[in-house]
């Protein structure tokens, strides 16, 4: 195991960390970055609350913040454990330079933005979208919630290729204890964000396609999550378990 790395080179990570990073003329801790993140977005949802009576909104934007900012924590700290080893190449090239996290997050947001705007006005009584902002939406409103929903669907997006590929790291490679440790340690933090998701549960519970879209995600995580730890540590266990 390397104790140090370099920091990683533009387009050899998320896209996340590359915005961050690519901003000229701008070098920021990560904490104060996060903390941007939380307060520029939750000042913004309180504001238009108050300012266009949208409380309801505000309480469910304030929940989606919330496993955003998480999310924000989760990529860092997982990119953070996996850089600090010697990790077989195809699986770092896989996992951050190929963009398919964010292929994932735009088909979450598509289907998300589809639901809402198209498939729940024509089953329900009430749609959500009136639920939330009323008859008349205001544009502000609806501008920086789709705004949060992109942000959390990246989010979502990235966790299910970190998922998708730490199980394909664990079927294709073995690895010494040491090195299958840090690897684990990464998978439970990716099903740890899958798992948070569910506090969203409460504001989805009369929204029954949503709800099972929900559920059945953190299950799929779970699961993908589980194979992939549970053959990390029956690999490493072999006597010639070292990175092939």
């Amino acid at each position: 195991m390397s104790s140090e790395n370099p920091p990683p080179e533009y387009g050899e990570t998320w896209v996340y960390e590359s915005i961050v990073k690519a901003l000229p003329g701008i070098d920021i801790p990560t904490w104060a970055a996060l903390a941007i993140q939380l307060v520029v977005f939750e000042v913004a949802v309180v504001a238009m609350a108050w300012y266009y009576d949208v409380w309801n909104a505000a309480i469910a934007a304030t929940a989606v913040i919330f496993v955003a900012t998480i999310g924000s924590i989760e990529l860092l700290r997982i990119s953070t454990l996996i850089r600090r080893i010697d990790v077989p190449p195809t699986y770092s090239a896989l996992l951050f330079s190929s963009n398919m996290e964010v292929v994932l997050s735009v088909l979450a947001y598509i289907a998300m933005l589809t639901h809402l705007f198209v498939f729940d006005p024509q089953v329900a009584e009430t749609p959500l979208v009136t639920t939330l902002f009323g008859p008349e939406p205001p544009v502000l409103v609806v501008y920086l919630t789709l705004l949060i929903l992109w942000d959390v669907c990246y989010r979502i997006g990235t966790g299910w290729w970190a998922s998708i590929t730490g199980l394909w790291r664990s079927l294709r490679f073995r690895f010494d204890h040491e090195t299958a440790r840090v690897f684990q340690r990464a998978d439970l933090e990716t099903w740890g964000f899958g798992v948070l998701q569910l506090v969203l549960v409460p504001f989805v519970l009369d929204q029954p396609v949503l709800l099972a879209s929900l559920l059945a995600h953190v299950a799929a995580v779970t699961v993908v999550t589980a194979v992939s730890v549970t053959l990390l540590q029956v690999r490493s266990r072999e006597p010639d378990a070292t990175r092939s």
